[in-house]
Order: C-alpha cells, then structure tokens, then sequence
C-alpha cells in the first residue's frame, strides 16, 4: 500500500486520534469530475463505507449541470431517481492539501439489479480491463497531463471576466527551472500533497508555452491510473484555489497558444508481470501482440476520437506546428505522429496516443483505447507500415476528425464501440456529443460579436 492510501481500519485510527473527521465519497461523472458528498467520519466508519446515494442525473448533464434531454438512461420522464454509490475501498486515501479529509472512489450500483450502471465511466473501463484479463493480459498506462496556470482567481475571473487571463508565466517555458521556480508555491504543493494522496508523482515540468505546465505520474494499471487522473484534476484546481491562482485543462483555451493535451501512454503485460509488447528480436522490439494492438488503434482510430476530444472546443487543439497530432499515424518517436512509439527494444516499449486532450475523461479515452486495441488482437490485424518525418504535411494520411460532429457520427457508427460498450453507452455519449454541439451552435459568442456587431 503507498504512502497515503489507508485500510478502514487505518481509517479508525486516524479518527480516534483527531486526525481526520471528513471523508469526501465521490464517483467519476461524464466528464472526469469526481461529484458526491461529504461524509462525517464518524458515519462514514458506522454504515456510510458501505453505500451512500447520488441522484441519477450525474451521469446525464452538461459541464453547467443542466438537465440535458434526449437520454434514455433517466429524464424527468422517469423521475430522476437515485443510484448506489458503493465505496471502494481500495481508493480510500489521505488528502493532504484539504485539513483532516480523506477520499474514496465509488463504483454507481443500480438499486434493483445491484450491477454497476452501464453508462458510468468506471464501469465501462472495468469492462474492457477485464475482457483483456480473460484474454491473459493486464492493461498498463500513464496519463502525460498538460495545464495553464493563471495569475488571478477563480473569483476574479468570475467577476472580472475571462478577457483578464494572465499566465504566469511571460514567455514559453518549456524545461525552464528559473520560471517553474516561480510558479512552485503550487507545483510544489501539488507534488507533495499527491504524493501524501497514494499518487506516485515523478516529476513537474514547464511546457510549450507561457504558463503551461506538465504533471507525470508513475505508469500503473490502467483503473488506478484513471483514478489517479481524475484526482490530480482535482487537487491541481483546489491546491491553486488556496493559493490565489487558477488553472484551466481546456485543451485551447486561446487560438493563440498551444493546446494542452494529455497524452496516454499504453502496454500490456502478461498476468505473471512479464512486457506482453517486447520481442527484443523483432523490429524496434515491438512484439506480434503489440503490433496487432496498434493495428486496432489505427483501424478504429477515428471512431474513438470523440472520447479523446469530447468537446466542441477540443478540435480547435489540432492545429500544425503545435504538437498536437493531426493525423491518426503512427512513427518511432516521432511528436507529429498521433501515435508514437516509445521505449524501442526496452521492457518500456509502449505506445503514446497523442491525440487526447487534457479535457477528456480518462475512463473513456482508457476504455476506447483499450477496446480498439483488443480488438486488433482478437482479430489478427496487420499494422500498417511507420509513417516517418512530418506528418503534418503528409497529405496521404489517415486524419483526426475535424470537429466534433464529424467524431461523434463517426462514434455512433462505430460496430467496434458497440460491440465492446453496448448500444446504451454508444448512443447516451452520442448524445452527450451533439448537446455540446447544439449548445456551441445556440450561443452568440465574443468572437462573433467583435467581428460583426459593428461591420456587418
């Protein structure tokens, strides 16, 4: 067990002797939030470790928590009516940056059928994770996670408005130590206090523009890598709060600047811990297996792209010479290449999808991944040959969707998805995707309003 993760027992203790009397119970919603309650100790230890409730529209609203129409998981029609959420203990951990609060993960169980909800995003990773034990293997990945920190508050941008966004930085700080000095009253504060969460934090890092930086955790099974990403969101926004700043995982949040990503970084290893993706005599070391995975990522790579770019937003991220990936290719180490591979000829030896930004929902870009991959395996494919040097320019190559609407069609029509998902959970994240769009297409814009107000 790492440092900060805790038993119920250790849990006793540590309320006994006055260390901790709060414990947020919360569940991964569509968009990667974590939403739920918080729990007293004292009752959390009595009866709420076992199960507490959450209405079912958690998993059929917007960013602005409206109660969307067009699901057919549950609407006023049906009363919005609850869901179990049923702790799992395994997630139970310290939360350093919040005084005398601790944190545990819940799966959302149906009241009548006790199942997990087939619609929650870490029911639909469980599944794929193990449909590829039954196969003999264990899915590994990492989450590269980009961000912007601001200079003012939350509250200060709500009052004053967004056009006062001020990065912290003044220029691209990529590797720069002097600027990440500067910035380390948060990026300190967030290394230890993850750290002190059970997240095996490796490092910080300036990235490729003014006041962006990099978080990278230690690579793990997929679930607990999900489950770390959703926290480390968490606690980078609540950690910046205490400090006065704030921070935004918008993958563009100015057409100005780069986009920030998350890049997702996978293998499988046999059940015994041996790398399932390294042949140390084939090309690049990359195995049979390995090849046939990235075969199914490729195949179906564009009729996933809408759970790597949920957003109406996440499209306007790939763009040329910003290293985000604009076509669905793949090349050894290469950054213009949607899919790299990485650790040539070494027990590491992965794939890195580029394409994800750092909006998505880490249990669905997980999921789809894996599902794309398993089914290149399942069904022997053959991966194409290595599209090497600028694949920017490469007119020949297989594109990324260009906007949301292109991804979600291409989502609904996708046989792999429903196969590996089920009808329910392709259709509801369809309808997820074209609200976006019909709320992007409803409202009047600043940009529309300062090219036309005046000269139309």
């Amino acid at each position: 067990m790492g440092k900060g993760m805790m038993t119920l027992d250790q849990l006793q203790a540590a309320f006994d002797a006055g260390e901790i009397d709060t414990v947020l119970v919360a569940a991964p919603d569509m968009q990667g939030r974590i939403m739920g309650k918080r729990f007293h100790a004292a009752h959390f230890l009595d009866s709420g470790y076992k199960e507490t409730h959450c209405c079912s529209y958690l998993l059929a609203t917007d960013m602005e928590m409206i109660t969307v129409p067009g699901y057919a998981s549950t609407s006023w029609d049906k009363g919005y009516g609850d869901y179990t959420m049923k702790p799992d203990l395994t997630t139970l951990r310290r939360v350093p940056w919040l005084e005398s609060t601790a944190l545990v993960l819940c799966d959302l169980i149906d009241h009548h059928t006790h199942e997990e909800i087939a619609i929650s995003p870490r029911a639909i990773l469980k599944r794929q994770v193990a449909r590829a034990h039954a196969m003999g293997y264990a899915p590994m990945a990492a989450t590269e996670l980009e961000f912007y920190i601001f200079e003012q508050s939350y509250e200060a941008l709500r009052d004053g408005g967004t056009q006062a966004l001020t990065p912290i930085s003044g220029y691209n700080e990529d590797y720069h130590i002097f600027q990440t000095s500067k910035e380390e009253p948060l990026m300190r504060a967030l290394r230890n206090g993850l750290y002190g969460a059970g997240i095996p934090v490796e490092n910080t890092k300036g990235e490729a523009d003014a006041g962006q930086v990099e978080i990278n955790v230690r690579y793990a099974e997929m679930l607990n890598t999900a489950d770390s990403h959703v926290i480390i969101k968490q606690a980078t926004k609540e950690i910046a709060h205490s400090v006065g700043r704030s921070v935004t995982f918008m993958a563009k949040y100015d057409h100005r600047f780069a986009g920030s990503s998350s890049h997702v970084h996978q293998s499988l290893w046999t059940l015994d811990g041996q790398p399932a993706f390294l042949d140390p005599d084939a090309p690049y070391g990359m195995s049979a297996l390995m090849r046939q995975y990235m075969a199914g990522q490729l195949a179906h790579a564009r009729e996933i792209t809408a759970f790597l770019a949920p957003y109406v937003n996440s499209y306007k991220r790939f763009c040329v010479g910003m290293f985000a990936p604009t076509k669905a290719v793949w090349s050894l180490d290469n950054r213009t290449a949607g899919f790299r591979v990485c650790g040539e000829a070494s027990k590491a030896i992965r794939v890195e999808c580029r394409i994800g930004g750092a909006d998505l929902n880490p249990y669905m870009a997980c999921a789809a991944l894996l599902a794309a991959g398993l089914a290149g395996i399942e069904q022997g494919m053959e991966l194409e040959p290595e599209m090497a040097g600028d694949n920017y320019r490469n007119s020949m190559a297989r594109e990324i969707p260009k906007t949301l609407g292109e991804a979600a069609d291409l989502m609904a029509g996708s046989a792999m998805l429903r196969a590996a998902f089920g009808d329910e959970v392709v259709d509801h994240y369809t309808r997820a995707a074209r609200w976006e769009i019909e709320e992007q297409n409803r409202v009047v814009t600043d940009w529309e309003r300062n090219r036309l107000l005046e000269r139309c």
